[in-house]
């Protein structure tokens, strides 16, 4: 496999979609909500989740070989939910592949542990099947997912973790700055914005829907998704999932091309996990769960062999 360069001093094709993602949004916030509310929320709901990508480049190290400066780049919440900095701490986590899809530790799992699933009200069991069909998780996801997710962070702030205490600090900063423009010089009002950055998220949960599978061995439990479209770009590639978590350091415009490279490597190593398209996700999954809730293989792989 031909092992990949040193990434130059400055990415110009992420810094020229960041440019545009930051155009987007400031159209979709001011003239196009004159011209048409729906067509200015569907936009600024692209501009989010497009922005969201790019955040994940600049926690990966790019597009700049400074740190600080990616940070800087991308730190401004303009889809609302999440600090970037814990978003920078849980995706690096993440990243550890032998913990994939572990109900305690990933940040990222989707999965419970039995125990915990049996304990459920039957209501709340419900909802989380829903939640497991890509219809449901579109709808249902984004609300879900972020309560989750502030319910620990309230947790560990409330334990003295100032880590995490010190994100929502800037996140908060960073939210006064959103507004500021939304309020100096923005026509959408706050609710609009606030519905596009919910449609924002529903657009990433179609990239985490299946990304990761329970499975025995962790090189086997994340996914090559084969499209070439839109949503690839919106994603940046990061359909080619293994990919990426075997090169978490390539930028996103190189992927392609080193799946096409060496195809048959990546199948081999992820044990076909792969879907040729996200048209074939929404026919197969758009109503019908992808796996249970309860972590299926639980806890037989835990601290089991890679092979």
């Amino acid at each position: 496999m031909r092992i990949e360069s040193a990434s130059p001093v400055a990415e110009w094709p992420t810094f020229a979609l960041l440019a545009a993602t930051y155009a987007l949004f400031a159209l979709g916030t001011t003239v196009l909500w004159t011209w048409s509310p729906v067509l200015a929320v569907a936009a600024t709901a692209i501009a989010i989740a497009q922005h969201s990508s790019l955040q994940h480049e600049a926690l990966h190290g790019h597009p700049l070989r400074n740190a600080t400066l990616n940070h800087l780049l991308v730190f401004l919440p303009i889809g609302f939910f999440y600090p970037y900095l814990r978003f920078l701490d849980t995706h690096l986590a993440h990243h550890h592949d032998p913990i994939l899809t572990d109900p305690y530790d990933d940040p990222e799992s989707n999965y419970l542990d039995p125990a915990v699933w049996v304990r459920l009200p039957r209501w709340w069991q419900r909802i989380l099947r829903a939640n497991n069909t890509l219809a449901g998780r579109l709808l249902l996801g984004p609300l879900i997912g972020y309560l989750a997710f502030l319910r620990g962070d309230l947790r560990a702030i409330a334990a003295g973790d100032r880590r995490v205490l010190w994100s929502w600090v800037l996140h908060a900063i960073g939210l006064a700055l959103v507004l500021g423009w939304l309020l100096v010089f923005g026509a959408m009002p706050v609710w609009a914005w606030l519905l596009s950055c919910y449609f924002g998220a529903a657009l990433l949960k179609i990239r985490t829907f299946l990304e990761h599978r329970a499975h025995e061995l962790p090189r086997a439990r994340t996914v090559l998704i084969e499209d070439r479209g839109p949503l690839a770009l919106l994603f940046l590639n990061n359909n080619l999932h293994v990919v990426h978590h075997m090169h978490p350091a390539v930028p996103w415009y190189r992927l392609p091309a080193m799946y096409r490279e060496n195809k048959v490597h990546y199948l081999r190593r992820n044990d076909a996990y792969v879907y040729r398209s996200y048209g074939e996700i929404f026919r197969r999954h758009l109503l019908r769960a992808k796996d249970p809730v309860p972590h299926p293989v639980w806890p037989v792989w835990k601290g089991g062999e890679d092979h």
